[in-house]
């Protein structure tokens, strides 16, 4: 289950070719995904959509503007899960160009802690992840892929959002209604705000102000936390709001809507829904295009992705992706769409849609 965040982009005149790295002892270095890549154009406003296979069980991406990298997790099956992946993907060519595998946490059953939310910290140069059935976060080297730490009690931990200005990462405890807050640089826990009654699962963060929002999957509404604060401001959204999005000011959250195949469009100053659209069956994930102001929108049961105009509140585009899309990325007018279609799919695709203007 996915995440979105608008993240100041403050390393562009960093932005440098992909280079090979140093891969984390036991990991695996594969080509999947380079032979399978095609190219073909949207039926509407002529994206341009490229598509690859990688690895069965994809979950969520995030792209590193600082070495220019599409981080993607994987996870199959139900515990104990024995086969998880952590994809170093080149954004380019949609290549494999490093394969991590988790740290083993049972060697009776070779289980290992599985990762399924992702984020990045170009700030320092790590990935986080989510390791749901764990209940911990990691932390990992982009630079080396080294495994740096396993942070503990997250339960079913979700998501994650980093907020660089701020020295801060945020994960979701979708099991008891948590949201926990870390230091970027001694990696060590510094806030936990537990809201009785509450699902949270998506997050976003306004790194100018600090402020995070969390998806409230079973209350239908939006938990605002301010920065410095301990009391959540609730919002209202759509119904089963599941993923989360800021607009470039920060003033509009969008929320995907899992129940009723909706995209929510709420004012955060005045605390109101002003539109929802109709995107398709199983929103699960939303994302903002920072140059243009659209949302995409996954849909899982459809099997396509959305472009709404929320302004307008009109839908300008709808691309078909691999079964069961799951999670949708933006980095500078290109979306990532990867599908997770179950343990019984022998790869599971990325999808890159080049936004038309």
């Amino acid at each position: 289950m996915p995440t979105s965040a608008v993240r100041t982009r403050r390393h562009r005149s960093a932005l440098t070719a992909a280079v090979a790295v140093a891969v984390a002892a036991g990991s695996t270095l594969t080509l999947a995904g380079t032979a399978s890549a095609h190219t073909t154009g949207s039926h509407t406003t002529g994206s341009q959509v490229t598509t690859a296979k990688l690895t069965k069980g994809l979950y969520q991406s995030a792209y590193s503007e600082r070495n220019n990298v599409l981080w993607v997790t994987a996870a199959v099956g139900r515990p104990p899960v024995t086969e998880s992946h952590l994809l170093k993907v080149d954004p380019r060519t949609l290549a494999v160009r490093a394969d991590l595998t988790p740290p083993v946490t049972d060697q009776a059953t070779g289980a290992v802690e599985a990762v399924y939310g992702v984020a990045v910290d170009d700030e320092h140069n790590t990935v986080w992840t989510t390791n749901t059935r764990n209940n911990t976060v990691s932390v990992y080297s982009q630079r080396t892929g080294e495994h740096l730490a396993s942070l503990p009690d997250v339960a079913h931990a979700r998501e994650i959002v980093v907020d660089e200005r701020h020295d801060t990462v945020w994960a979701s405890g979708f099991g008891d209604g948590s949201l926990v807050a870390y230091d970027s640089k001694s990696l060590e826990e510094k806030q936990r705000i537990t809201v009785d009654g509450a699902s949270p699962t998506g997050l976003a963060v306004n790194e100018r102000t600090g402020a995070l929002y969390a998806a409230d999957l079973n209350n239908d509404r939006l938990i605002e936390l301010r920065r410095g604060s301990s009391t959540p401001r609730f919002l209202p959204a759509g119904d089963g709001p599941i993923s989360v999005s800021l607009s470039q000011n920060g003033r509009t959250a969008y929320t995907a809507d899992q129940t009723s195949g909706t995209v929510s469009v709420v004012d955060l100053k005045k605390g109101v829904v002003t539109k929802s659209v109709a995107t398709g069956a199983g929103a699960l994930s939303v994302a903002t295009d920072e140059r243009s102001g659209d949302v995409l929108v996954v849909n899982r049961t459809d099997a396509t992705v959305t472009r709404v105009d929320p302004r307008r509140g009109t839908v300008e585009e709808t691309v078909s992706t691999g079964a069961n899309p799951n999670h949708v990325e933006i980095a500078d007018g290109t979306a990532y769409v990867v599908d997770k279609s179950g343990a019984g799919a022998a790869e599971d695709t990325v999808t890159r849609i080049r936004l038309a203007r």
